[in-house]
């Protein structure tokens, strides 16, 4: 964004736009999509983990679909939060600060990407009822993954773009 026109003749602080919530309600320009993908794929790292994780704990133990999916996006949330939790905490911010920035940059990332996996997993026939060793069970839930960062970076880059979601972790990096 260029900024000459809107400060002209004032001393400005670019230092205030690496602050969260500093530009009082301005966006921050556009992202890139480079950026954007980064954000995604940090989301989808965490989903993944815990999508994976929860649907071969609740397909081991021969649960109905419901509680496997349940514990899927439960466990997709923790590991989501658990990355940025990290990554913040590692930068020196104390647990409250660091829980509200993870939740401030994920929480509508995460959304989006285990509506779409679990929607997609949901929608293919047999993928459901599908076991561990199965092609149709990896190949859905792999699937589901690659159409979730299609579908989420677009929003991802938005929201960056406006000094939100991700963008509120850039400041502790």
């Amino acid at each position: 964004m260029d900024h000459s026109a809107h400060h002209a003749g004032t001393t400005h602080d670019h230092d205030a736009h690496r602050t969260p919530g500093a530009h009082g309600g301005h966006h921050m320009g556009g992202a890139t999509w480079r950026t954007a993908m980064k954000a995604t794929l940090h989301c989808l790292t965490g989903c993944a983990i815990g999508e994976i994780l929860g649907m071969a704990i609740g397909t081991a133990l021969l649960w109905g679909n419901v509680p496997t999916m349940i514990l899927a996006i439960v466990l997709a949330f923790v590991f989501g939060y658990s990355l940025t939790l990290f990554a913040v905490r590692k930068a020196g911010l104390g647990l409250k600060a660091a829980i509200k920035v993870a939740l401030a940059a994920d929480t509508v990332s995460i959304v989006v990407m285990e509506l779409v996996d679990n929607g997609i997993i949901a929608l293919v026939p047999g993928a459901m009822d599908a076991h561990l060793d199965e092609a149709l069970f990896w190949a859905s839930l792999l699937g589901g993954f690659v159409i979730a960062f299609l579908l989420t970076t677009p929003v991802n880059k938005w929201m960056i773009g406006r000094g939100k979601g991700h963008a509120v972790v850039h400041a502790y990096h």
